[in-house]
């Protein structure tokens, strides 16, 4: 029999994408256990949700305040029961047939594997300044954690189970609790395996959505610096 898979999918007004990742997900992923985590979308998310049965095929969960994506991850992880455990962004859906690839790596020795856009054969298609912007942050957090993995902000992965009883994980703020998940888990001496995919331009990238979501991805990487230096602290004390 082969082993559950559970995918935690988070969403907050991802109308748009939703239904798309999940019909991708059970496409490409076989034994699923789909864990979808709803901050209180206003765009009409939870309606095409209720719309789809979602209830009665998988694990809806719709929180009455939104609380940020690393807190809505945790609350899926409390509902998971499969042998291997992964995230995907809700708008990447297209990129679900990479899944058995790192389904055969963790079955071989890895124990977390990664979708990369910074190893070989890997890309980054975003606009330029989001694209750099997230390439010179990750080549500064591998020079200061003194980690090979080349793509600490990656919005894909799949890990066995055991990770989450062994590795600590601090469930505030956005993405960055993922840079500071993979340097915990390196630190322990377990395996992470990068595959190479290409991000594609994203639709707010257009010409009249840059400037705004610009301004949001700097703060956002503003934060992940201060994470990365609050995690090296953390470890040295």
């Amino acid at each position: 029999m082969s082993n559950k898979i559970s995918i935690i999918l988070c969403s907050f007004n991802e109308a748009k994408h939703i239904e798309n990742a999940i019909i991708q997900l059970e496409k490409h992923i076989p034994n699923l256990e789909l864990v979808i985590v709803d901050d209180f979308s206003t765009d009409g998310t939870i309606e095409l949700l209720n719309k789809l049965n979602i209830n009665k095929r998988f694990k809806l969960i719709i929180r009455k305040k939104g609380k940020g994506l690393a807190s809505a991850f945790f609350r899926g992880l409390i509902e998971t029961s499969g042998d291997y455990i992964g995230w995907i962004d809700t708008n990447m859906g297209e990129v679900s047939e990479k899944f058995s690839e790192m389904i055969n790596e963790l079955n071989n020795d890895s124990d977390i594997v990664i979708l990369s856009r910074y190893v070989k054969g890997g890309g980054d298609n975003r606009v330029f300044l989001r694209s750099m912007g997230s390439k010179i942050f990750n080549t500064f957090c591998r020079l200061l954690f003194r980690m090979p993995t080349k793509d600490l902000t990656s919005s894909i992965f799949l890990m066995k189970r055991h990770i989450i009883d062994e590795v600590t994980f601090l469930c505030y703020g956005h993405g960055e609790f993922f840079i500071e998940f993979l340097y915990n888990t390196y630190r322990k001496g377990f395996k992470i395996k990068e595959i190479p995919y290409i991000q594609k331009k994203d639709e707010d990238d257009s010409d009249s959505k840059s400037a705004p979501n610009l301004l949001k991805f700097f703060f956002h990487g503003t934060m992940y610096i201060l994470r990365a230096f609050v995690t090296v602290f953390r470890r040295k004390n």
